[in-house]
């Protein structure tokens, strides 16, 4: 059906109206108005033109076809692939298997990367970023953005397994939520920009969407989701057809999504009374998943084997890839890997289903969990009558204290963040209160007030004393040459964290490794069986090197992307979310009997991790741990002995990349060292 508010400025269509086929390629086919068809139809007069019916179905500017756009990369693809078909007497048009294609692309990337280099590729990174950057296309354009909406497994169980009026609820609940959390996007989140090069930023009527309600994924299993539409098409409020400005768009995806999770928590215990609660056993590496309480896992995991088998195949498939090829897929690769992944662990396609023929499928596979009918009936009673619990009091003091726990958790991930982050955890927050559907909104606004207002410090440029007429404004008064939601918020802690980072950057007197020593650790390394690429023996040498002391590494990598981390511009509160290098992992050692010891560690999904590389009296400390990011392990510091080198050393267990903190004061002077050794070996 049709959606959004922004539908109003279009002639014969309304919210809740049916989507057709037609409609739908008119407007996100060609850009034109959704009845553009009909319109054209019902002209009448005997002087009509191109230009009238071209008129009367237009809806802005149609999109645009780029022709000859032609890319020298994906060109020399084509004709390989063609020569390929020629020789088999395929028509040279003809499609390939996807490894053939895959070994097109290395070849070809591999040979314009020499061209333009003059040398080989020295490793799978830059062949993987030698093929996006010659693949990607010169222009682009952007029919409309894909949203969807999903609930938490337990919420598609109990509307699956319930009677007909509960599961009715449910599913009206879940559309209320998707309506809020798309009044949130018009109200936040959708612009459009005007004036040359789009210099400003303007508001506009609403969004135009349409949307698709799922019952089941493609395993059968229950799966109420919605899929939004939203049509690169606003209008602006002196009713200009424009494109959306994607930028603030993307930004509030997040933010967005928990506005849903959010709205439909409150309706659901507003409307049944259920209540949700944290899941047991998640992951601790990741945000909890709330869960309707007294739904049986079992029937979760019953339900969800179809995404364990995908992400099991893909991953083995992105390993196949890289051993095959020699590089990690691209995007475009990737997304195919995904899809080979998805169509290889299918089920047999299914006829279609009615929703009663559904339910009734749902039903007996949740007795086969559960031992009976009964068992199901008595699991939806205990989830419709909880047990009453004590209410959470949202005074002045839970809103302060909830700031501080948001603030503290954008410290804990990030060295700057915006205002989508901070509304994002605001919404994580409310969820656990119960405040009414209606209440929630302003509940979330005042958190976020309170922390960008009261906790955190802007970063937002100096003003130029410029005052806009209203004219040059917003609706909320904001300028119209300005991104709305882009201004960067820090805190107080992290600037005091950045001024010790730079009085350590400071100090020269780190005590140097003799380069014979840095030579012998690194071919023992590779002696056994763990060599360092060009990059990381760089950053190795770099470290047992006098100079600064501390040098930057950044989080885990993803497959593949691991060159080596050139020192940081600092100061800057966001110069560490601003390093896009990342070292490849080392493998882990093997354990010997009492090590590891566990240790508490900084978390992975930090900003970046500090390597201190600095001697102190020719020795290491002995109050020092060795801290794994990947690993959450530490081994204690063995001495080196004395008579095998008499040049500054330090010794580590050879593990990964790994995170070295002292335990004195920042007020202390740092003083930490870096080399590699055997796992094995008592000394270095």
């Amino acid at each position: 059906m049709w959606i959004g508010s922004g539908l109003d400025g279009i002639d014969g269509l309304a919210a809740g109206d049916p989507v057709s086929a037609e409609q739908m390629r008119a407007l996100f086919g060609c850009g034109l108005h959704p009845l553009a068809e009909l319109r054209q139809q019902q002209l009448e007069g005997p002087d009509l033109t191109l230009r009238d019916f071209q008129s009367v179905a237009r809806l802005g500017v149609p999109f645009k076809i780029v022709d000859n756009d032609l890319i020298p990369f994906r060109v020399e693809v084509a004709k390989r692939i063609s020569g390929l078909n020629a020789a088999i007497g395929w028509p040279a048009d003809a499609s390939i298997a996807a490894a053939d294609r895959a070994r097109v692309r290395t070849q070809v990337a591999r040979e314009f990367f020499v061209a333009e280099h003059g040398r080989e590729p020295l490793d799978a990174r830059e062949l993987a970023g030698q093929i996006a950057k010659d693949s990607r296309p010169r222009t682009q354009t952007v029919a409309g953005y894909d949203l969807t909406f999903s609930p938490v497994k337990s919420v598609s169980a109990l509307w699956a397994v319930a009677d007909p009026p509960v599961a009715a609820v449910i599913e009206r609940a879940h559309q209320a939520a998707v309506k809020d959390a798309l009044a949130f996007i018009e109200r936040h989140a959708l612009f459009t920009r005007t004036g040359p090069q789009g210099i400003r930023q303007v508001n506009v009527q609403g969004l135009v969407a349409t949307a698709f309600t799922h019952r089941d994924s493609r395993a059968g299993d229950p799966d109420l989701h919605t899929h939004v539409a939203v049509a690169n098409k606003v209008q602006t409020l002196d009713r200009r057809w424009l494109s959306i400005d994607g930028r603030v768009l993307f930004k509030a995806n997040v933010a967005a999504s928990e506005t849903y999770n959010t709205a439909l928590e409150q309706h659901l215990r507003d409307s049944l009374g259920v209540r949700f609660a944290e899941r047991l056993g998640t992951d601790a590496t990741k945000r909890p998943i709330r869960e309707i309480v007294g739904v049986d896992p079992r029937l979760n995991q019953r339900w969800s084997t179809r995404r364990v088998h995908i992400d099991t195949r893909r991953r083995e498939l992105a390993v196949q890839f890289q051993n095959d090829h020699g590089r990690s897929p691209t995007p475009v690769e990737a997304l195919h890997l995904s899809q080979q992944a998805t169509l290889e662990t299918r089920d047999a396609k299914h006829e279609p289903r009615s929703l009663t023929e559904q339910r009734a499928t749902w039903l007996s596979e949740a007795a086969a969990v559960l031992g009976s009918p009964e068992a199901v009936a008595s699991m939806v009673r205990a989830v419709l009558t909880p047990r009453a619990e004590t209410a959470r009091i949202t005074d002045s003091r839970w809103i302060a204290d909830t700031a501080d726990h948001i603030l503290t958790a954008m410290e804990g991930s990030r060295s700057t963040w915006e205002v989508w982050h901070v509304r994002a955890e605001a919404q994580r927050q409310v969820r656990t209160v119960d405040v009414g559907g209606e209440n929630a909104p302003a509940l979330v606004d005042l958190l976020v007030d309170e922390v960008l207002d009261r906790r955190c410090i802007a970063l937002a440029a100096p003003g130029d004393n410029i005052e806009e007429p209203d004219a040059l404004r917003r609706v909320d008064g904001s300028s119209v040459y300005t991104v709305a939601g882009a201004d960067l918020y820090t805190s107080q802690r992290i600037l005091d964290a950045e001024q010790r980072l730079v009085a350590t950057a400071g100090r020269r007197d780190r005590t140097a490794v003799e380069e014979s020593a840095v030579d012998l650790a690194l071919l023992e390394m590779a002696a056994n069986g763990t060599a360092l690429d060009a990059g990381q023996a760089a950053l190795v040498r770099q470290m047992c090197s006098p100079g600064h002391g501390f040098s930057w590494r950044s989080p885990r990598p993803v497959l593949g992307k691991r060159p080596p981390c050139a020192p940081s511009p600092w100061p800057g509160p966001k110069t560490a979310a601003r390093c896009s290098a990342w070292p490849r992992r080392l493998p882990r050692p093997p354990s010997s009997p009492g090590k590891p010891e566990s240790v508490p560690t900084h978390s992975p999904n930090s900003p970046g991790h500090l390597i201190m590389a600095s001697c102190k009296n020719g020795r290491p400390r002995s109050d020092r741990r060795h801290w794994s990011s990947s690993t959450k392990r530490a081994w204690p510091t063995r001495s080196p002995s004395t008579s095998q080198s008499s040049s500054p050393s330090v010794a580590v267990r050879v593990s990964d990349w790994s995170v070295m903190i002292n335990n004195s004061p920042p007020s202390a002077p740092a003083a930490c060292s870096v080399t590699f050794s055997r796992a094995t070996a008592p000394s270095a």
